[in-house]
């Protein structure tokens, strides 16, 4: 592999990422809010709420591996498992920080930036084609 085709597999990667992670924050830190919602709108309840943030949590998570081999395959790109998977992994801890500490905006942004390198970086590793 040329190094031009391998700068060009890292810049997909980073874009795939960095699309994956915006649309994953969004779903994530959207059912967050709505847990929130119904939290407060009986906080008398026991565990009001808690039934929504854990299909928040499962939301934000479960589309990063849909989102990651979409958007590496739409670019015409294969063999991107270990990006998927550990892109996965990664997002898990990073996403789970960003949304559920409540990070403000310019640490979204440079977290969300962080998870787009490393994701160029995963898919600079191609797995071999049968």
């Amino acid at each position: 592999m040329t190094i031009a085709a391998r700068t060009a597999r890292g810049v997909k990667g980073a874009v795939a990422s960095a699309v994956a992670a915006t649309v994953c924050y969004v779903i994530w830190s959207g059912g967050r809010d709505w847990a929130a919602g119904v939290r407060d709108a009986d906080p008398d309840a026991f565990l009001a709420g808690s039934v929504e943030s854990v299909l928040a949590l499962i939301a934000g998570v479960a589309c990063m591996p849909v989102l990651l081999w979409a958007g590496m395959r739409a670019m015409q790109e294969r063999g991107s498992h270990l990006l998927v998977l550990a892109g996965t992994g990664v997002w898990f801890f990073l996403g789970g920080h960003v949304v559920e500490d409540a990070v403000d905006g310019v640490g979204t942004a440079l977290f969300l930036a962080l998870f787009a390198v490393l994701g160029g970086l995963l898919a600079l590793v191609r797995t071999p084609d049968k």
